[in-house]
């Protein structure tokens, strides 16, 4: 770390050696462009180095450099706010005339763990949740892939709790809507 804080190029060139390929994976989560997802990523190597005299250490590296990452990309998208403001209506549940779900019944469902084991299956699930509407699709992300709390997605999103718990229900259930066809074998 403290050849790092001197301004080590080789340390430097270690550190994004050892993070571009994690960082990029999860650029792409939030920022369906891999351009975007690229610059996100040279952006966050950018403003670690110019703030690496304040990292104190009392977490992982990776820790701190996922964290900028992430609000890098929130950064990305508030700046490309006008892509991808699509409803999310379309990929919600129906519901018939007593307000009772409509939907096919499932025959065999595959365990989770069959379901994370299967790679084709996984790609295809970051695939549906790229699908999701941005607001949608960020709020997703955060409370269920990094794990934030509400409180923090409403904060870092500036919008209110309610408005990320009601973003979140709907994703979810477009999610599944949109992962039926998949769970179900094709079917």
């Amino acid at each position: 770390m403290h050849a790092l804080q001197s301004g080590d190029e080789r340390a430097a060139e270690e550190l994004v050696g050892a993070n571009a390929g994690w960082m990029l994976s999860v650029a792409r989560r939030y920022l369906v462009d891999t351009a975007l997802a690229e610059d996100c990523v040279q952006d966050a190597f950018m403003n670690a180095f110019q703030n690496i005299e304040s990292f104190e250490g009392r977490s992982k590296i990776k820790s701190w450099l996922h964290r900028i990452l992430v609000n890098a990309a929130l950064t990305k998208i508030c700046k490309n706010r006008r892509h991808d403001e699509r409803p999310i209506d379309n990929l919600l549940p129906k519901f018939d005339e007593f307000d009772c779900r409509i939907e096919a019944s499932w025959p065999d469902i595959p365990t989770p763990a069959e379901i994370l084991e299967n790679t084709q299956i996984r790609n295809l699930v970051a695939d549906n949740i790229h699908q999701l509407p941005q607001n949608y699709r960020i709020v997703l992300l955060l409370r269920d892939i990094e794990e934030m709390s509400t409180a923090e997605v409403s904060k870092l999103l500036e919008v209110t709790e309610g408005t990320v718990k009601i973003r979140l229900h709907r994703a979810r259930a477009a999610l599944k809507k949109l992962l039926e066809p998949i769970l179900r074998g094709g079917k």
